[in-house]
């Protein structure tokens, strides 16, 4: 195999398993695709993964299309067939607080679920007993495993293992560009559409709570602030909204940022 074809990584993002039409459910390639994709040229692979596979999703009455506005939802997000490989839009301003080495890598859910009454954004709150970031607010996810084939199968992985959501009750649309936390972590997010038949079942353990704020409010720069906090004695600026009963901040915050200014630069 020559080295552009291993440059294009196949699509399939693990949830290997046919619908009635005999597509992955997962990736939307047919059996003859899956099993011929270590035999197409460069030109195939990326026709395949640029053009036949977007067309698939719009047509077939996927969840995507129950929500308003999604082709320009789609343009703006990074495309599922490469996850981003740079460092984090925010990197710059924690370079020097980091330790030595790279991050560890993460992904979450940014689940949108389509209601009668406007799009919601599904968050959870954390156990408090957790070690790390105990009662906080933020989506459903955590670290990569060496077993997941890209942040898509990680962001998914932890979703069923937090709320039990199944793969068939959800469809990945695109990344959001990665963000780097405080505590060292490279966390690349997963946009995606929820069935709003989905009833989260929380994972006690981790998950306290599950609940929804509607996305206008999100994206309205009326309802998010910058506030102030002290770190190793230096002053760090960041984000949070305010929420009845819940306070969405820091890297959540940061996250849902990032969504409303790519929306912002996208016609």
């Amino acid at each position: 195999m020559d080295a552009m074809r291993r440059a294009i990584s196949s699509p399939c993002i693990g949830i290997c398993s046919l619908d009635r039409a005999g597509r992955c459910r997962g990736c939307l390639r047919t059996r003859e695709e899956i099993g011929g994709w270590m035999g197409m040229s460069e030109h195939q692979r990326r026709q395949l993964m640029q053009d036949v596979l977007p067309a698939r999703a719009r047509d077939a009455g996927s969840l995507a299309a129950a929500l308003p506005g999604h082709e320009r939802l789609l343009r703006a997000l990074n495309p599922l067939a490469a996850a981003p490989t740079d460092k984090g839009w925010n990197y710059g301003e924690l370079a020097d607080l980091l330790p030595p080495g790279p991050p560890a890598e993460a992904a979450v859910l940014a689940g949108l679920v389509p209601r009668p009454q406007g799009v919601q954004v599904l968050l959870t709150r954390r156990t408090e007993t957790l070690r790390n970031h105990g009662g906080q607010v933020g989506f459903p996810g955590g670290r990569i495993e060496p077993g997941d084939r890209n942040p898509v199968a990680a962001a998914l992985r932890e979703s069923g293992e937090e709320i039990a959501l199944p793969y068939e009750r959800v469809q990945a649309l695109g990344y959001l560009d990665p963000f780097v936390t405080i505590s060292s972590f490279r966390v690349t997010p997963v946009v995606a559409v929820i069935d709003p038949a989905f009833v989260p079942v929380p994972q006690p353990a981790e998950v306290a709570e599950v609940f929804e704020v509607p996305l206008d409010f999100l994206m309205d720069p009326a309802n998010l602030r910058q506030v102030e906090i002290d770190h190793r004695g230096r002053v760090r600026h960041v984000l949070e909204y305010t929420w009845p009963g819940q306070r969405i901040w820091g890297a959540t915050a940061a996250i849902l940022y990032n969504l409303r200014r790519r929306l912002e630069q996208t016609p």
